[in-house]
């Protein structure tokens, strides 16, 4: 292996378990202010745990427990497996698996409205399509399926966004919520390729997504960059969730910046941080992570594990 091959695969897997690292200290930073009305209360500047949950600094919710579930599935089987990852995620539920307390404490209500269905119908594709179901809860778990199906491992960009849509509706089948995972799989593969250029990455949207829900047209042209914090809304629908995570990748120059900037719009903190965290753990690798919060995450190692194995996996 020639020495520019060696340095391409080392950066894809520092950038892999970027991603995977930089979901849970999103999610870990933000749950202190989950559930709580934008601006009311005294911004976050480091990670120090609480919330609704009284986790201790460095512990996760449900989008680290979900991204956790299906990088094992695709670990496990070696390729997209609905009925596996849903049974992941209904022993999640049910068991505590991949929680950092044991059992589940917070889970949002389309998940398990899904597993609920996957139980009385016996199908794994559980997500069903109606609009009130466009949440962010397939996205917040993205980061294993960029990671497994990028092409910089030979897989075709095709397969990537079909991988994206397939690990969206064993809970997700709306549109929208689907294509968020699309986007961010396209943003994290540019990232993956060794993109540096965070205009570069905005521009490449709309020719990629010129097809997507009107919803999106206006983040897929980059208008989300120019917007003020005022009109910026972290909350559980996946179009805001995504868009205020760009924006705050946008308007900050290191992970620990944009992480509390995410973070510190509150309502769904956690997951407006844990998908920036995705995008951003890719972008600035494992070496631009906040060394202070790596040191108190939960799980730290066997999340950092998982990254490089996701990367490593052959899946062609």
């Amino acid at each position: 292996m020639d020495n520019n091959k060696m340095a391409s695969n080392a950066s894809f897997v520092s950038r892999s378990k970027g991603a995977m690292l930089g979901l849970a200290l999103g999610d870990a930073l933000g749950t202190t202010l989950e559930f709580k009305s934008k601006d009311s209360y005294v911004p976050l500047t480091d990670m120090v745990g609480g919330g609704p949950f009284r986790l201790n600094a460095g512990e996760w919710t449900d989008d680290t427990s979900m991204a956790l579930c299906l990088a094992e599935s695709l670990l496990a089987v070696g390729d997209h497996d609905a009925q596996d990852q849903i049974e992941r995620y209904l022993r999640w539920r049910e068991e505590g698996e991949n929680s950092v307390k044991g059992y589940c404490f917070d889970i949002g209500n389309t998940v398990s409205s899904a597993i609920n269905r996957y139980l009385d119908i016996g199908d794994p594709n559980a997500g069903i399509e109606e609009s009130y179901t466009a949440g962010n809860g397939s996205l917040m778990r993205l980061a294993p399926v960029a990671v497994f199906f990028s092409t910089v491992k030979g897989v075709s960009k095709e397969t990537l966004f079909a991988m994206a849509e397939a690990s969206s509706v064993v809970t997700h089948a709306e549109q929208r919520a689907i294509q968020g995972c699309q986007i961010m799989a396209h943003l994290m593969d540019k990232v993956f390729h060794g993109e540096r250029d965070k205009a570069v990455l905005f521009a490449s949207l709309e020719a990629q997504f010129s097809h997507v829900h009107e919803d999106f047209f206006p983040l897929v042209s980059g208008a989300f960059v120019t917007k003020s914090r005022d009109e910026i809304n972290g909350t559980g629908f996946v179009v805001d969730a995504l868009e205020a995570a760009l924006w705050c990748f946008a308007h900050s120059d290191n992970f620990a910046e944009g992480a509390l900037l995410a973070a510190n719009l509150g309502d769904d903190a956690d997951t407006t941080a844990a998908i920036y965290g995705q995008l951003a753990g890719a972008f600035y690798s494992l070496e631009g992570l906040p060394s202070d919060w790596l040191a108190k995450l939960a799980w730290r190692e066997k999340i950092e594990d998982y990254g490089k194995q996701l990367s490593q996996s052959r899946t062609v």
